[in-house]
C-alpha cells in the first residue's frame, strides 16, 4: 500500500492553534474531493511553537472523525516557513545545536502517538546537517559534521526506546539539498557509511543495524534534479548499501534551457526572483561541467551568453505543469523516480511538498485548496 498525501508547511501558521484552524478548514474539502470513500493521508508540518502546544488528544480525535492520518511528519523547518524572509535560516537551529536535536526528539513522540494502528512505521524529514556557508574552513565543517552525528545518534537512541515502549519503528529522513552540508546522494552516502555508521558502532554493539533502521534518505525530487542527479542510479547505490528511503518528497524545481532564445527566457526568470526562499541555481556549461549558485541573483550577475547550456533552480513549483511560459519544470524527474518506485518499490511514503504558491508569479496563482487537490490528482494518475 502507497501512503499518499502532502505536507502541511503549505499552509502558514507558526502557533499550533493558526495551523490547526487552516487545517480543519482546508483538509475535509481536499478529502472529499481526492479520497471520499478511503483513509487520507498526511505529512504533517509541526514548527517548534506549535510542537509545544499541540492538544494531541484534540488533533488525535479530529483526525479520526474526518477519516485522515498522519504518516510522516516534516521537521526541516523550525521556526517561521511563511510571511518572513527564510533564506538560509531555514536550517536553523542546525544539527551543531540541542534546540534542533529536542524539537527533532519531540516530534518523534508524537509522530508515535499519531501514528494509525495500521501503520508501524513512519518518519520525520530533516535538514542536510547545516548549511554548507555557515562554516569557514573545512576544519569547521568537519567539526561541524562530526557535533551534528553525536546529536543524531541521540535522536537514534530515542528512537530505540520509543520502539521498545510502542512497537512503532520510526525513523529520521535526510533530506539532501542544494548548498547543504549534505548536497546529494553521494555526499549523503559518504557521510552515512564513513562518519555516522563509524560513529554509532563506537557508541554501541550493533550500532550499525541501529543506523539502518532508525536514519534513512528523504528523497526529494526537486533536490535530486536541481543537482541533476539520475533517481535510478541512486535509488540502487543506496540499496547496493542497504540503506533505506523513509519517503519521497515528490516535487518539481524550475528549468531554463539556454542554448536558444536565452535573454528571453532570463527576463522571464526573472519574475520568480522574490525575497522569501533561498533559490539555489546548478548551472550545466556547454563543457558539460556545473557551477552552482547560491541563489538566483548571484546566478543573473553571473550569466555570460553561449556559456550556458541549461540552469536548474531550487523552487517548487506546481507538479502538473512541464513548462511555465518561456521556462520548464523538472517533472520529467518525478515521472523518472515513479518509474524506478515502480520497479523497485523502495518506499511507500510519498508526500507531495509543493509549497511556494504564495511566492508564485500572480499568473500562476490559483485559490490552494484546487491547487492541492490538482496536484494529488496528477501524482494518483502518474501512479
Amino acid at each position: 500500500m502507497k501512503h499518499i498525501g502532502y505536507c502541511t508547511n503549505i499552509h502558514p501558521g507558526v502557533s499550533w492553534e493558526e495551523h490547526f484552524s487552516i487545517l480543519r478548514s482546508s483538509i475535509p474539502v481536499i478529502k472529499k474531493a481526492v479520497s471520499p470513500d478511503m483513509p487520507f493521508g498526511l505529512g504533517l508540518r509541526l514548527s517548534h511553537a506549535a510542537s509545544l502546544t499541540l492538544d494531541i488528544d484534540a488533533f488525535s480525535a479530529w483526525l479520526k472523525a474526518e477519516g485522515c492520518y498522519v504518516f510522516t511528519m516534516n521537521g526541516f523547518p523550525y521556526g517561521e516557513f511563511h510571511g518572513a524572509v527564510v533564506k538560509d535560516q531555514v536550517h536553523a537551529p542546525d544539527w551543531t545545536t540541542k534546540e534542533r536535536r529536542d524539537y527533532t526528539i519531540r516530534l518523534f513522540e508524537i509522530l508515535a502517538k499519531l501514528l494509525p494502528d495500521f501503520l508501524d512505521k513512519g518518519g520525520v524529514s530533516t535538514s542536510p546537517l547545516s548549511y554548507r556557508y555557515w562554516w569557514k574552513d573545512e576544519v569547521a565543517l568537519k567539526q561541524a559534521v562530526e557535533l551534528s552525528t553525536q546529536h543524531i545518534l541521540d535522536v537514534v537512541e530515542a528512537l530505540v526506546k520509543i520502539k521498545e515502549e510502542t512497537g512503532k519503528s520510526l525513523h529520521l529522513d535526510i533530506e539532501p539539498e542544494p548548498d547543504g552540508v549534505l548536497e546529494n546522494s553521494e555526499e549523503f552516502i559518504d557521510w552515512y557509511m564513513n562518519t555516522l555508521i563509524p560513529s554509532a558502532c563506537k557508541r554501541w554493539a550493533g550500532g550499525e543495524a541501529l543506523v539502518k533502521e532508525h536514519v534513512q534518505l528523504c528523497f526529494d525530487i526537486c533536490h535530486f534534479a536541481v543537482e541533476f542527479e539520475e533517481p535510478e542510479a541512486a535509488v540502487r547505490r543506496l540499496g547496493e548499501l542497504g540503506i533505506k528511503t523513509g519517503k519521497i518528497q515528490v516535487s518539481s524545481a524550475l528549468k531554463v534551457d539556454l542554448k536558444t532564445r536565452a535573454e528571453e527566457k532570463l527576463a522571464v526568470l526573472k519574475r520568480f526572483d522574490e525575497p522569501v526562499y533561498l533559490h539555489q541555481v546548478v548551472a550545466k556549461r556547454l563543457d558539460g561541467s556545473f557551477e552552482s549558485f547560491r541563489d538566483l541573483g548571484e546566478a543573473f550577475e553571473a550569466y555570460e551568453n553561449y556559456k550556458f547550456e541549461e540552469w536548474r533552480i531550487h523552487y517548487h513549483v506546481p507538479l502538473f505543469a512541464d513548462e511555465y511560459s518561456e521556462l520548464q519544470s523538472t517533472q520529467g524527474e518525478i515521472i523518472k523516480t515513479f518509474q524506478v518506485l515502480k520497479d523497485t518499490n523502495f518506499t511507500d511514503q510519498l508526500e507531495i511538498e509543493t509549497y511556494t504558491w504564495g511566492v508564485l508569479p500572480p499568473a500562476l496563482q490559483v485559490p490552494l485548496n484546487d491547487s492541492i487537490i490538482r496536484e494529488i490528482a496528477w501524482v494518483k494518475r502518474q501512479l
